[in-house]
């Protein structure tokens, strides 16, 4: 396995509003709400209310992360490439984050983050939740004063638009036309602050994320021209 290959950690977020319902939030946060809600489209009868519960998780500024996923290429004896997978989810954000970073800062300055929509979502959420939360950034999701091209970051979405930027391919089409096996199960983006809140369901939403994880590295070997790992290789760390 090259170089290129190993120095690649892939990684998905799962998020929630920060709180179970809009009545929970504090009255200077209402206000804010109420003013982002306003550019929403919205249904004849939908209150800020409702469209918080659908749509603050998206918002790192209304939001909490409960879940990172992330996975690595391995090599097993037979020099077949494998990938190891772990996650990190807690109702606890502060120490989810507190246990991601130190993951983080143990992690060699070459190594590459990769996710699909990563550039526009994982990568920049996480940075705000882990400041919001108190912390200083690690080294790896720090841009202070470079340039978009000195990030070395990955974006599988970015990778598919070839330069088309008006272009967004969901991480679930591509598994679908290169054949990956569906990260999705019973499960999508949109249920899971119902199954976080009301179903009380996180080790269900830690699962599904790590099945987002396994086809963003399955579909980055594609995009390379390489076989798919096979499901014997894909192993997940306790």
């Amino acid at each position: 396995m090259n170089q290129n290959l190993k120095d690649i950690l892939f990684l998905d977020i799962e998020t929630v509003g920060c709180v179970e319902s809009y009545s929970l939030l504090s009255e200077r946060l209402k206000t804010q709400w109420a003013r982002k809600a306003n550019f929403f489209k919205r249904d004849e009868n939908q209150t800020d209310e409702d469209l918080f519960h659908e749509k603050a998780g998206i918002y790192a500024e209304f939001g909490k992360i409960i879940v990172i996923a992330i996975g690595k290429y391995t090599k097993n004896e037979k020099g077949e490439i494998g990938l190891r997978t772990k996650y990190f989810a807690d109702h606890d954000e502060k120490k989810l984050l507190t246990d991601f970073k130190a993951m983080l800062e143990k992690l060699d300055a070459s190594t590459k983050l990769c996710a699909h929509n990563g550039k526009e979502f994982d990568f920049p959420y996480m940075s705000r939740r882990i400041l919001i939360n108190g912390f200083s950034l690690p080294f790896l999701l720090d841009y202070a004063g470079k340039k978009p091209w000195e990030i070395p970051h990955l974006d599988t979405l970015e990778l598919w638009k070839f330069g088309d930027y008006k272009h967004y391919t969901s991480l679930d089409l591509l598994a679908a036309i290169f054949n990956i096996p569906s990260s999705k199960g019973t499960m999508d983006g949109s249920m899971v602050n119902e199954a976080y809140y009301r179903e009380k369901q996180l080790q269900k939403i830690a699962e599904y994320c790590v099945g987002d994880v396994v086809a963003i590295a399955q579909l980055y070997l594609k995009m390379k021209g390489l076989n798919l790992i096979e499901e014997q290789n894909i192993i997940q760390a306790s």
